[in-house]
């Protein structure tokens, strides 16, 4: 069914109240953080947001999940496109950061898990863990089809996810940055998990 225009603007106004939230909770926390500051970015009232959430952390809760939604269609992408583990791992890696630093950035960092309320924690804990999983299945995809080194692949995805993970901590818009983001970091993360060619 066709969305009406009413239920366009009001997901529209949402995504962007999302991408606002992770902007200050990014710079600075949880605790740090107000409706007001969120009402600010967008030029809004912070009764006006109460038309979209109940609450902070409810605010906190959507951007967790947008966060995973997101991570979730670069893999997908990468996994449908991806020649073998490798080219998936690289290709998630580029659009992954695409998306941190292009225009459906930022995105918020899942560092305050614990202040959510409990039903909502065990979901964002849910879906990070699946994330989790596929990501080191790429891996183990990798090691099986002899694009990527044996390597302990939970200790290496979660070194790799962590890095990914923290970008939108120290990356602020700069656009030559960004670009070397998209384009570099991805090599520099997969740096020595190449399988090496064996020696005769």
């Amino acid at each position: 069914m066709a969305k009406n225009a009413e239920e366009t603007r009001f997901e529209l106004q949402k995504a962007r109240m999302l991408k606002a939230a992770a902007k200050c909770f990014n710079q600075k926390g949880y605790s740090g953080t107000s409706l007001r500051n969120v009402a600010d970015v967008l030029g809004l009232t912070d009764a006006a947001l109460y038309y979209y959430v109940r609450n902070k952390e409810e605010l906190v809760y959507l951007c967790y999940v947008r966060a995973a939604d997101l991570g979730r269609e670069a893999l997908e992408r990468a996994a449908a496109e991806g020649e073998n583990g490798m080219d998936i791992m690289l290709r998630y890696f580029r659009y992954h950061i695409e998306m941190m630093v292009g225009d459906r950035g930022p995105i918020a960092i899942m560092s305050e898990i614990p202040s959510l309320e409990a039903a909502h924690r065990d979901e964002v804990l849910e879906l990070s863990r699946q994330h989790s999983t596929n990501f080191e299945a790429v891996l183990e995809t990798g090691i099986r089809d002899g694009s990527i080194a044996d390597c302990n692949v939970r200790m290496t995805g979660n070194a790799i996810m962590g890095s990914i993970n923290w970008i939108p901590k120290w990356y602020h818009g700069d656009t030559e940055m960004g670009r070397k983001l998209v384009t570099e970091f991805p090599e520099i993360l997969a740096r020595g998990l190449s399988a090496k060619p064996s020696i005769d």
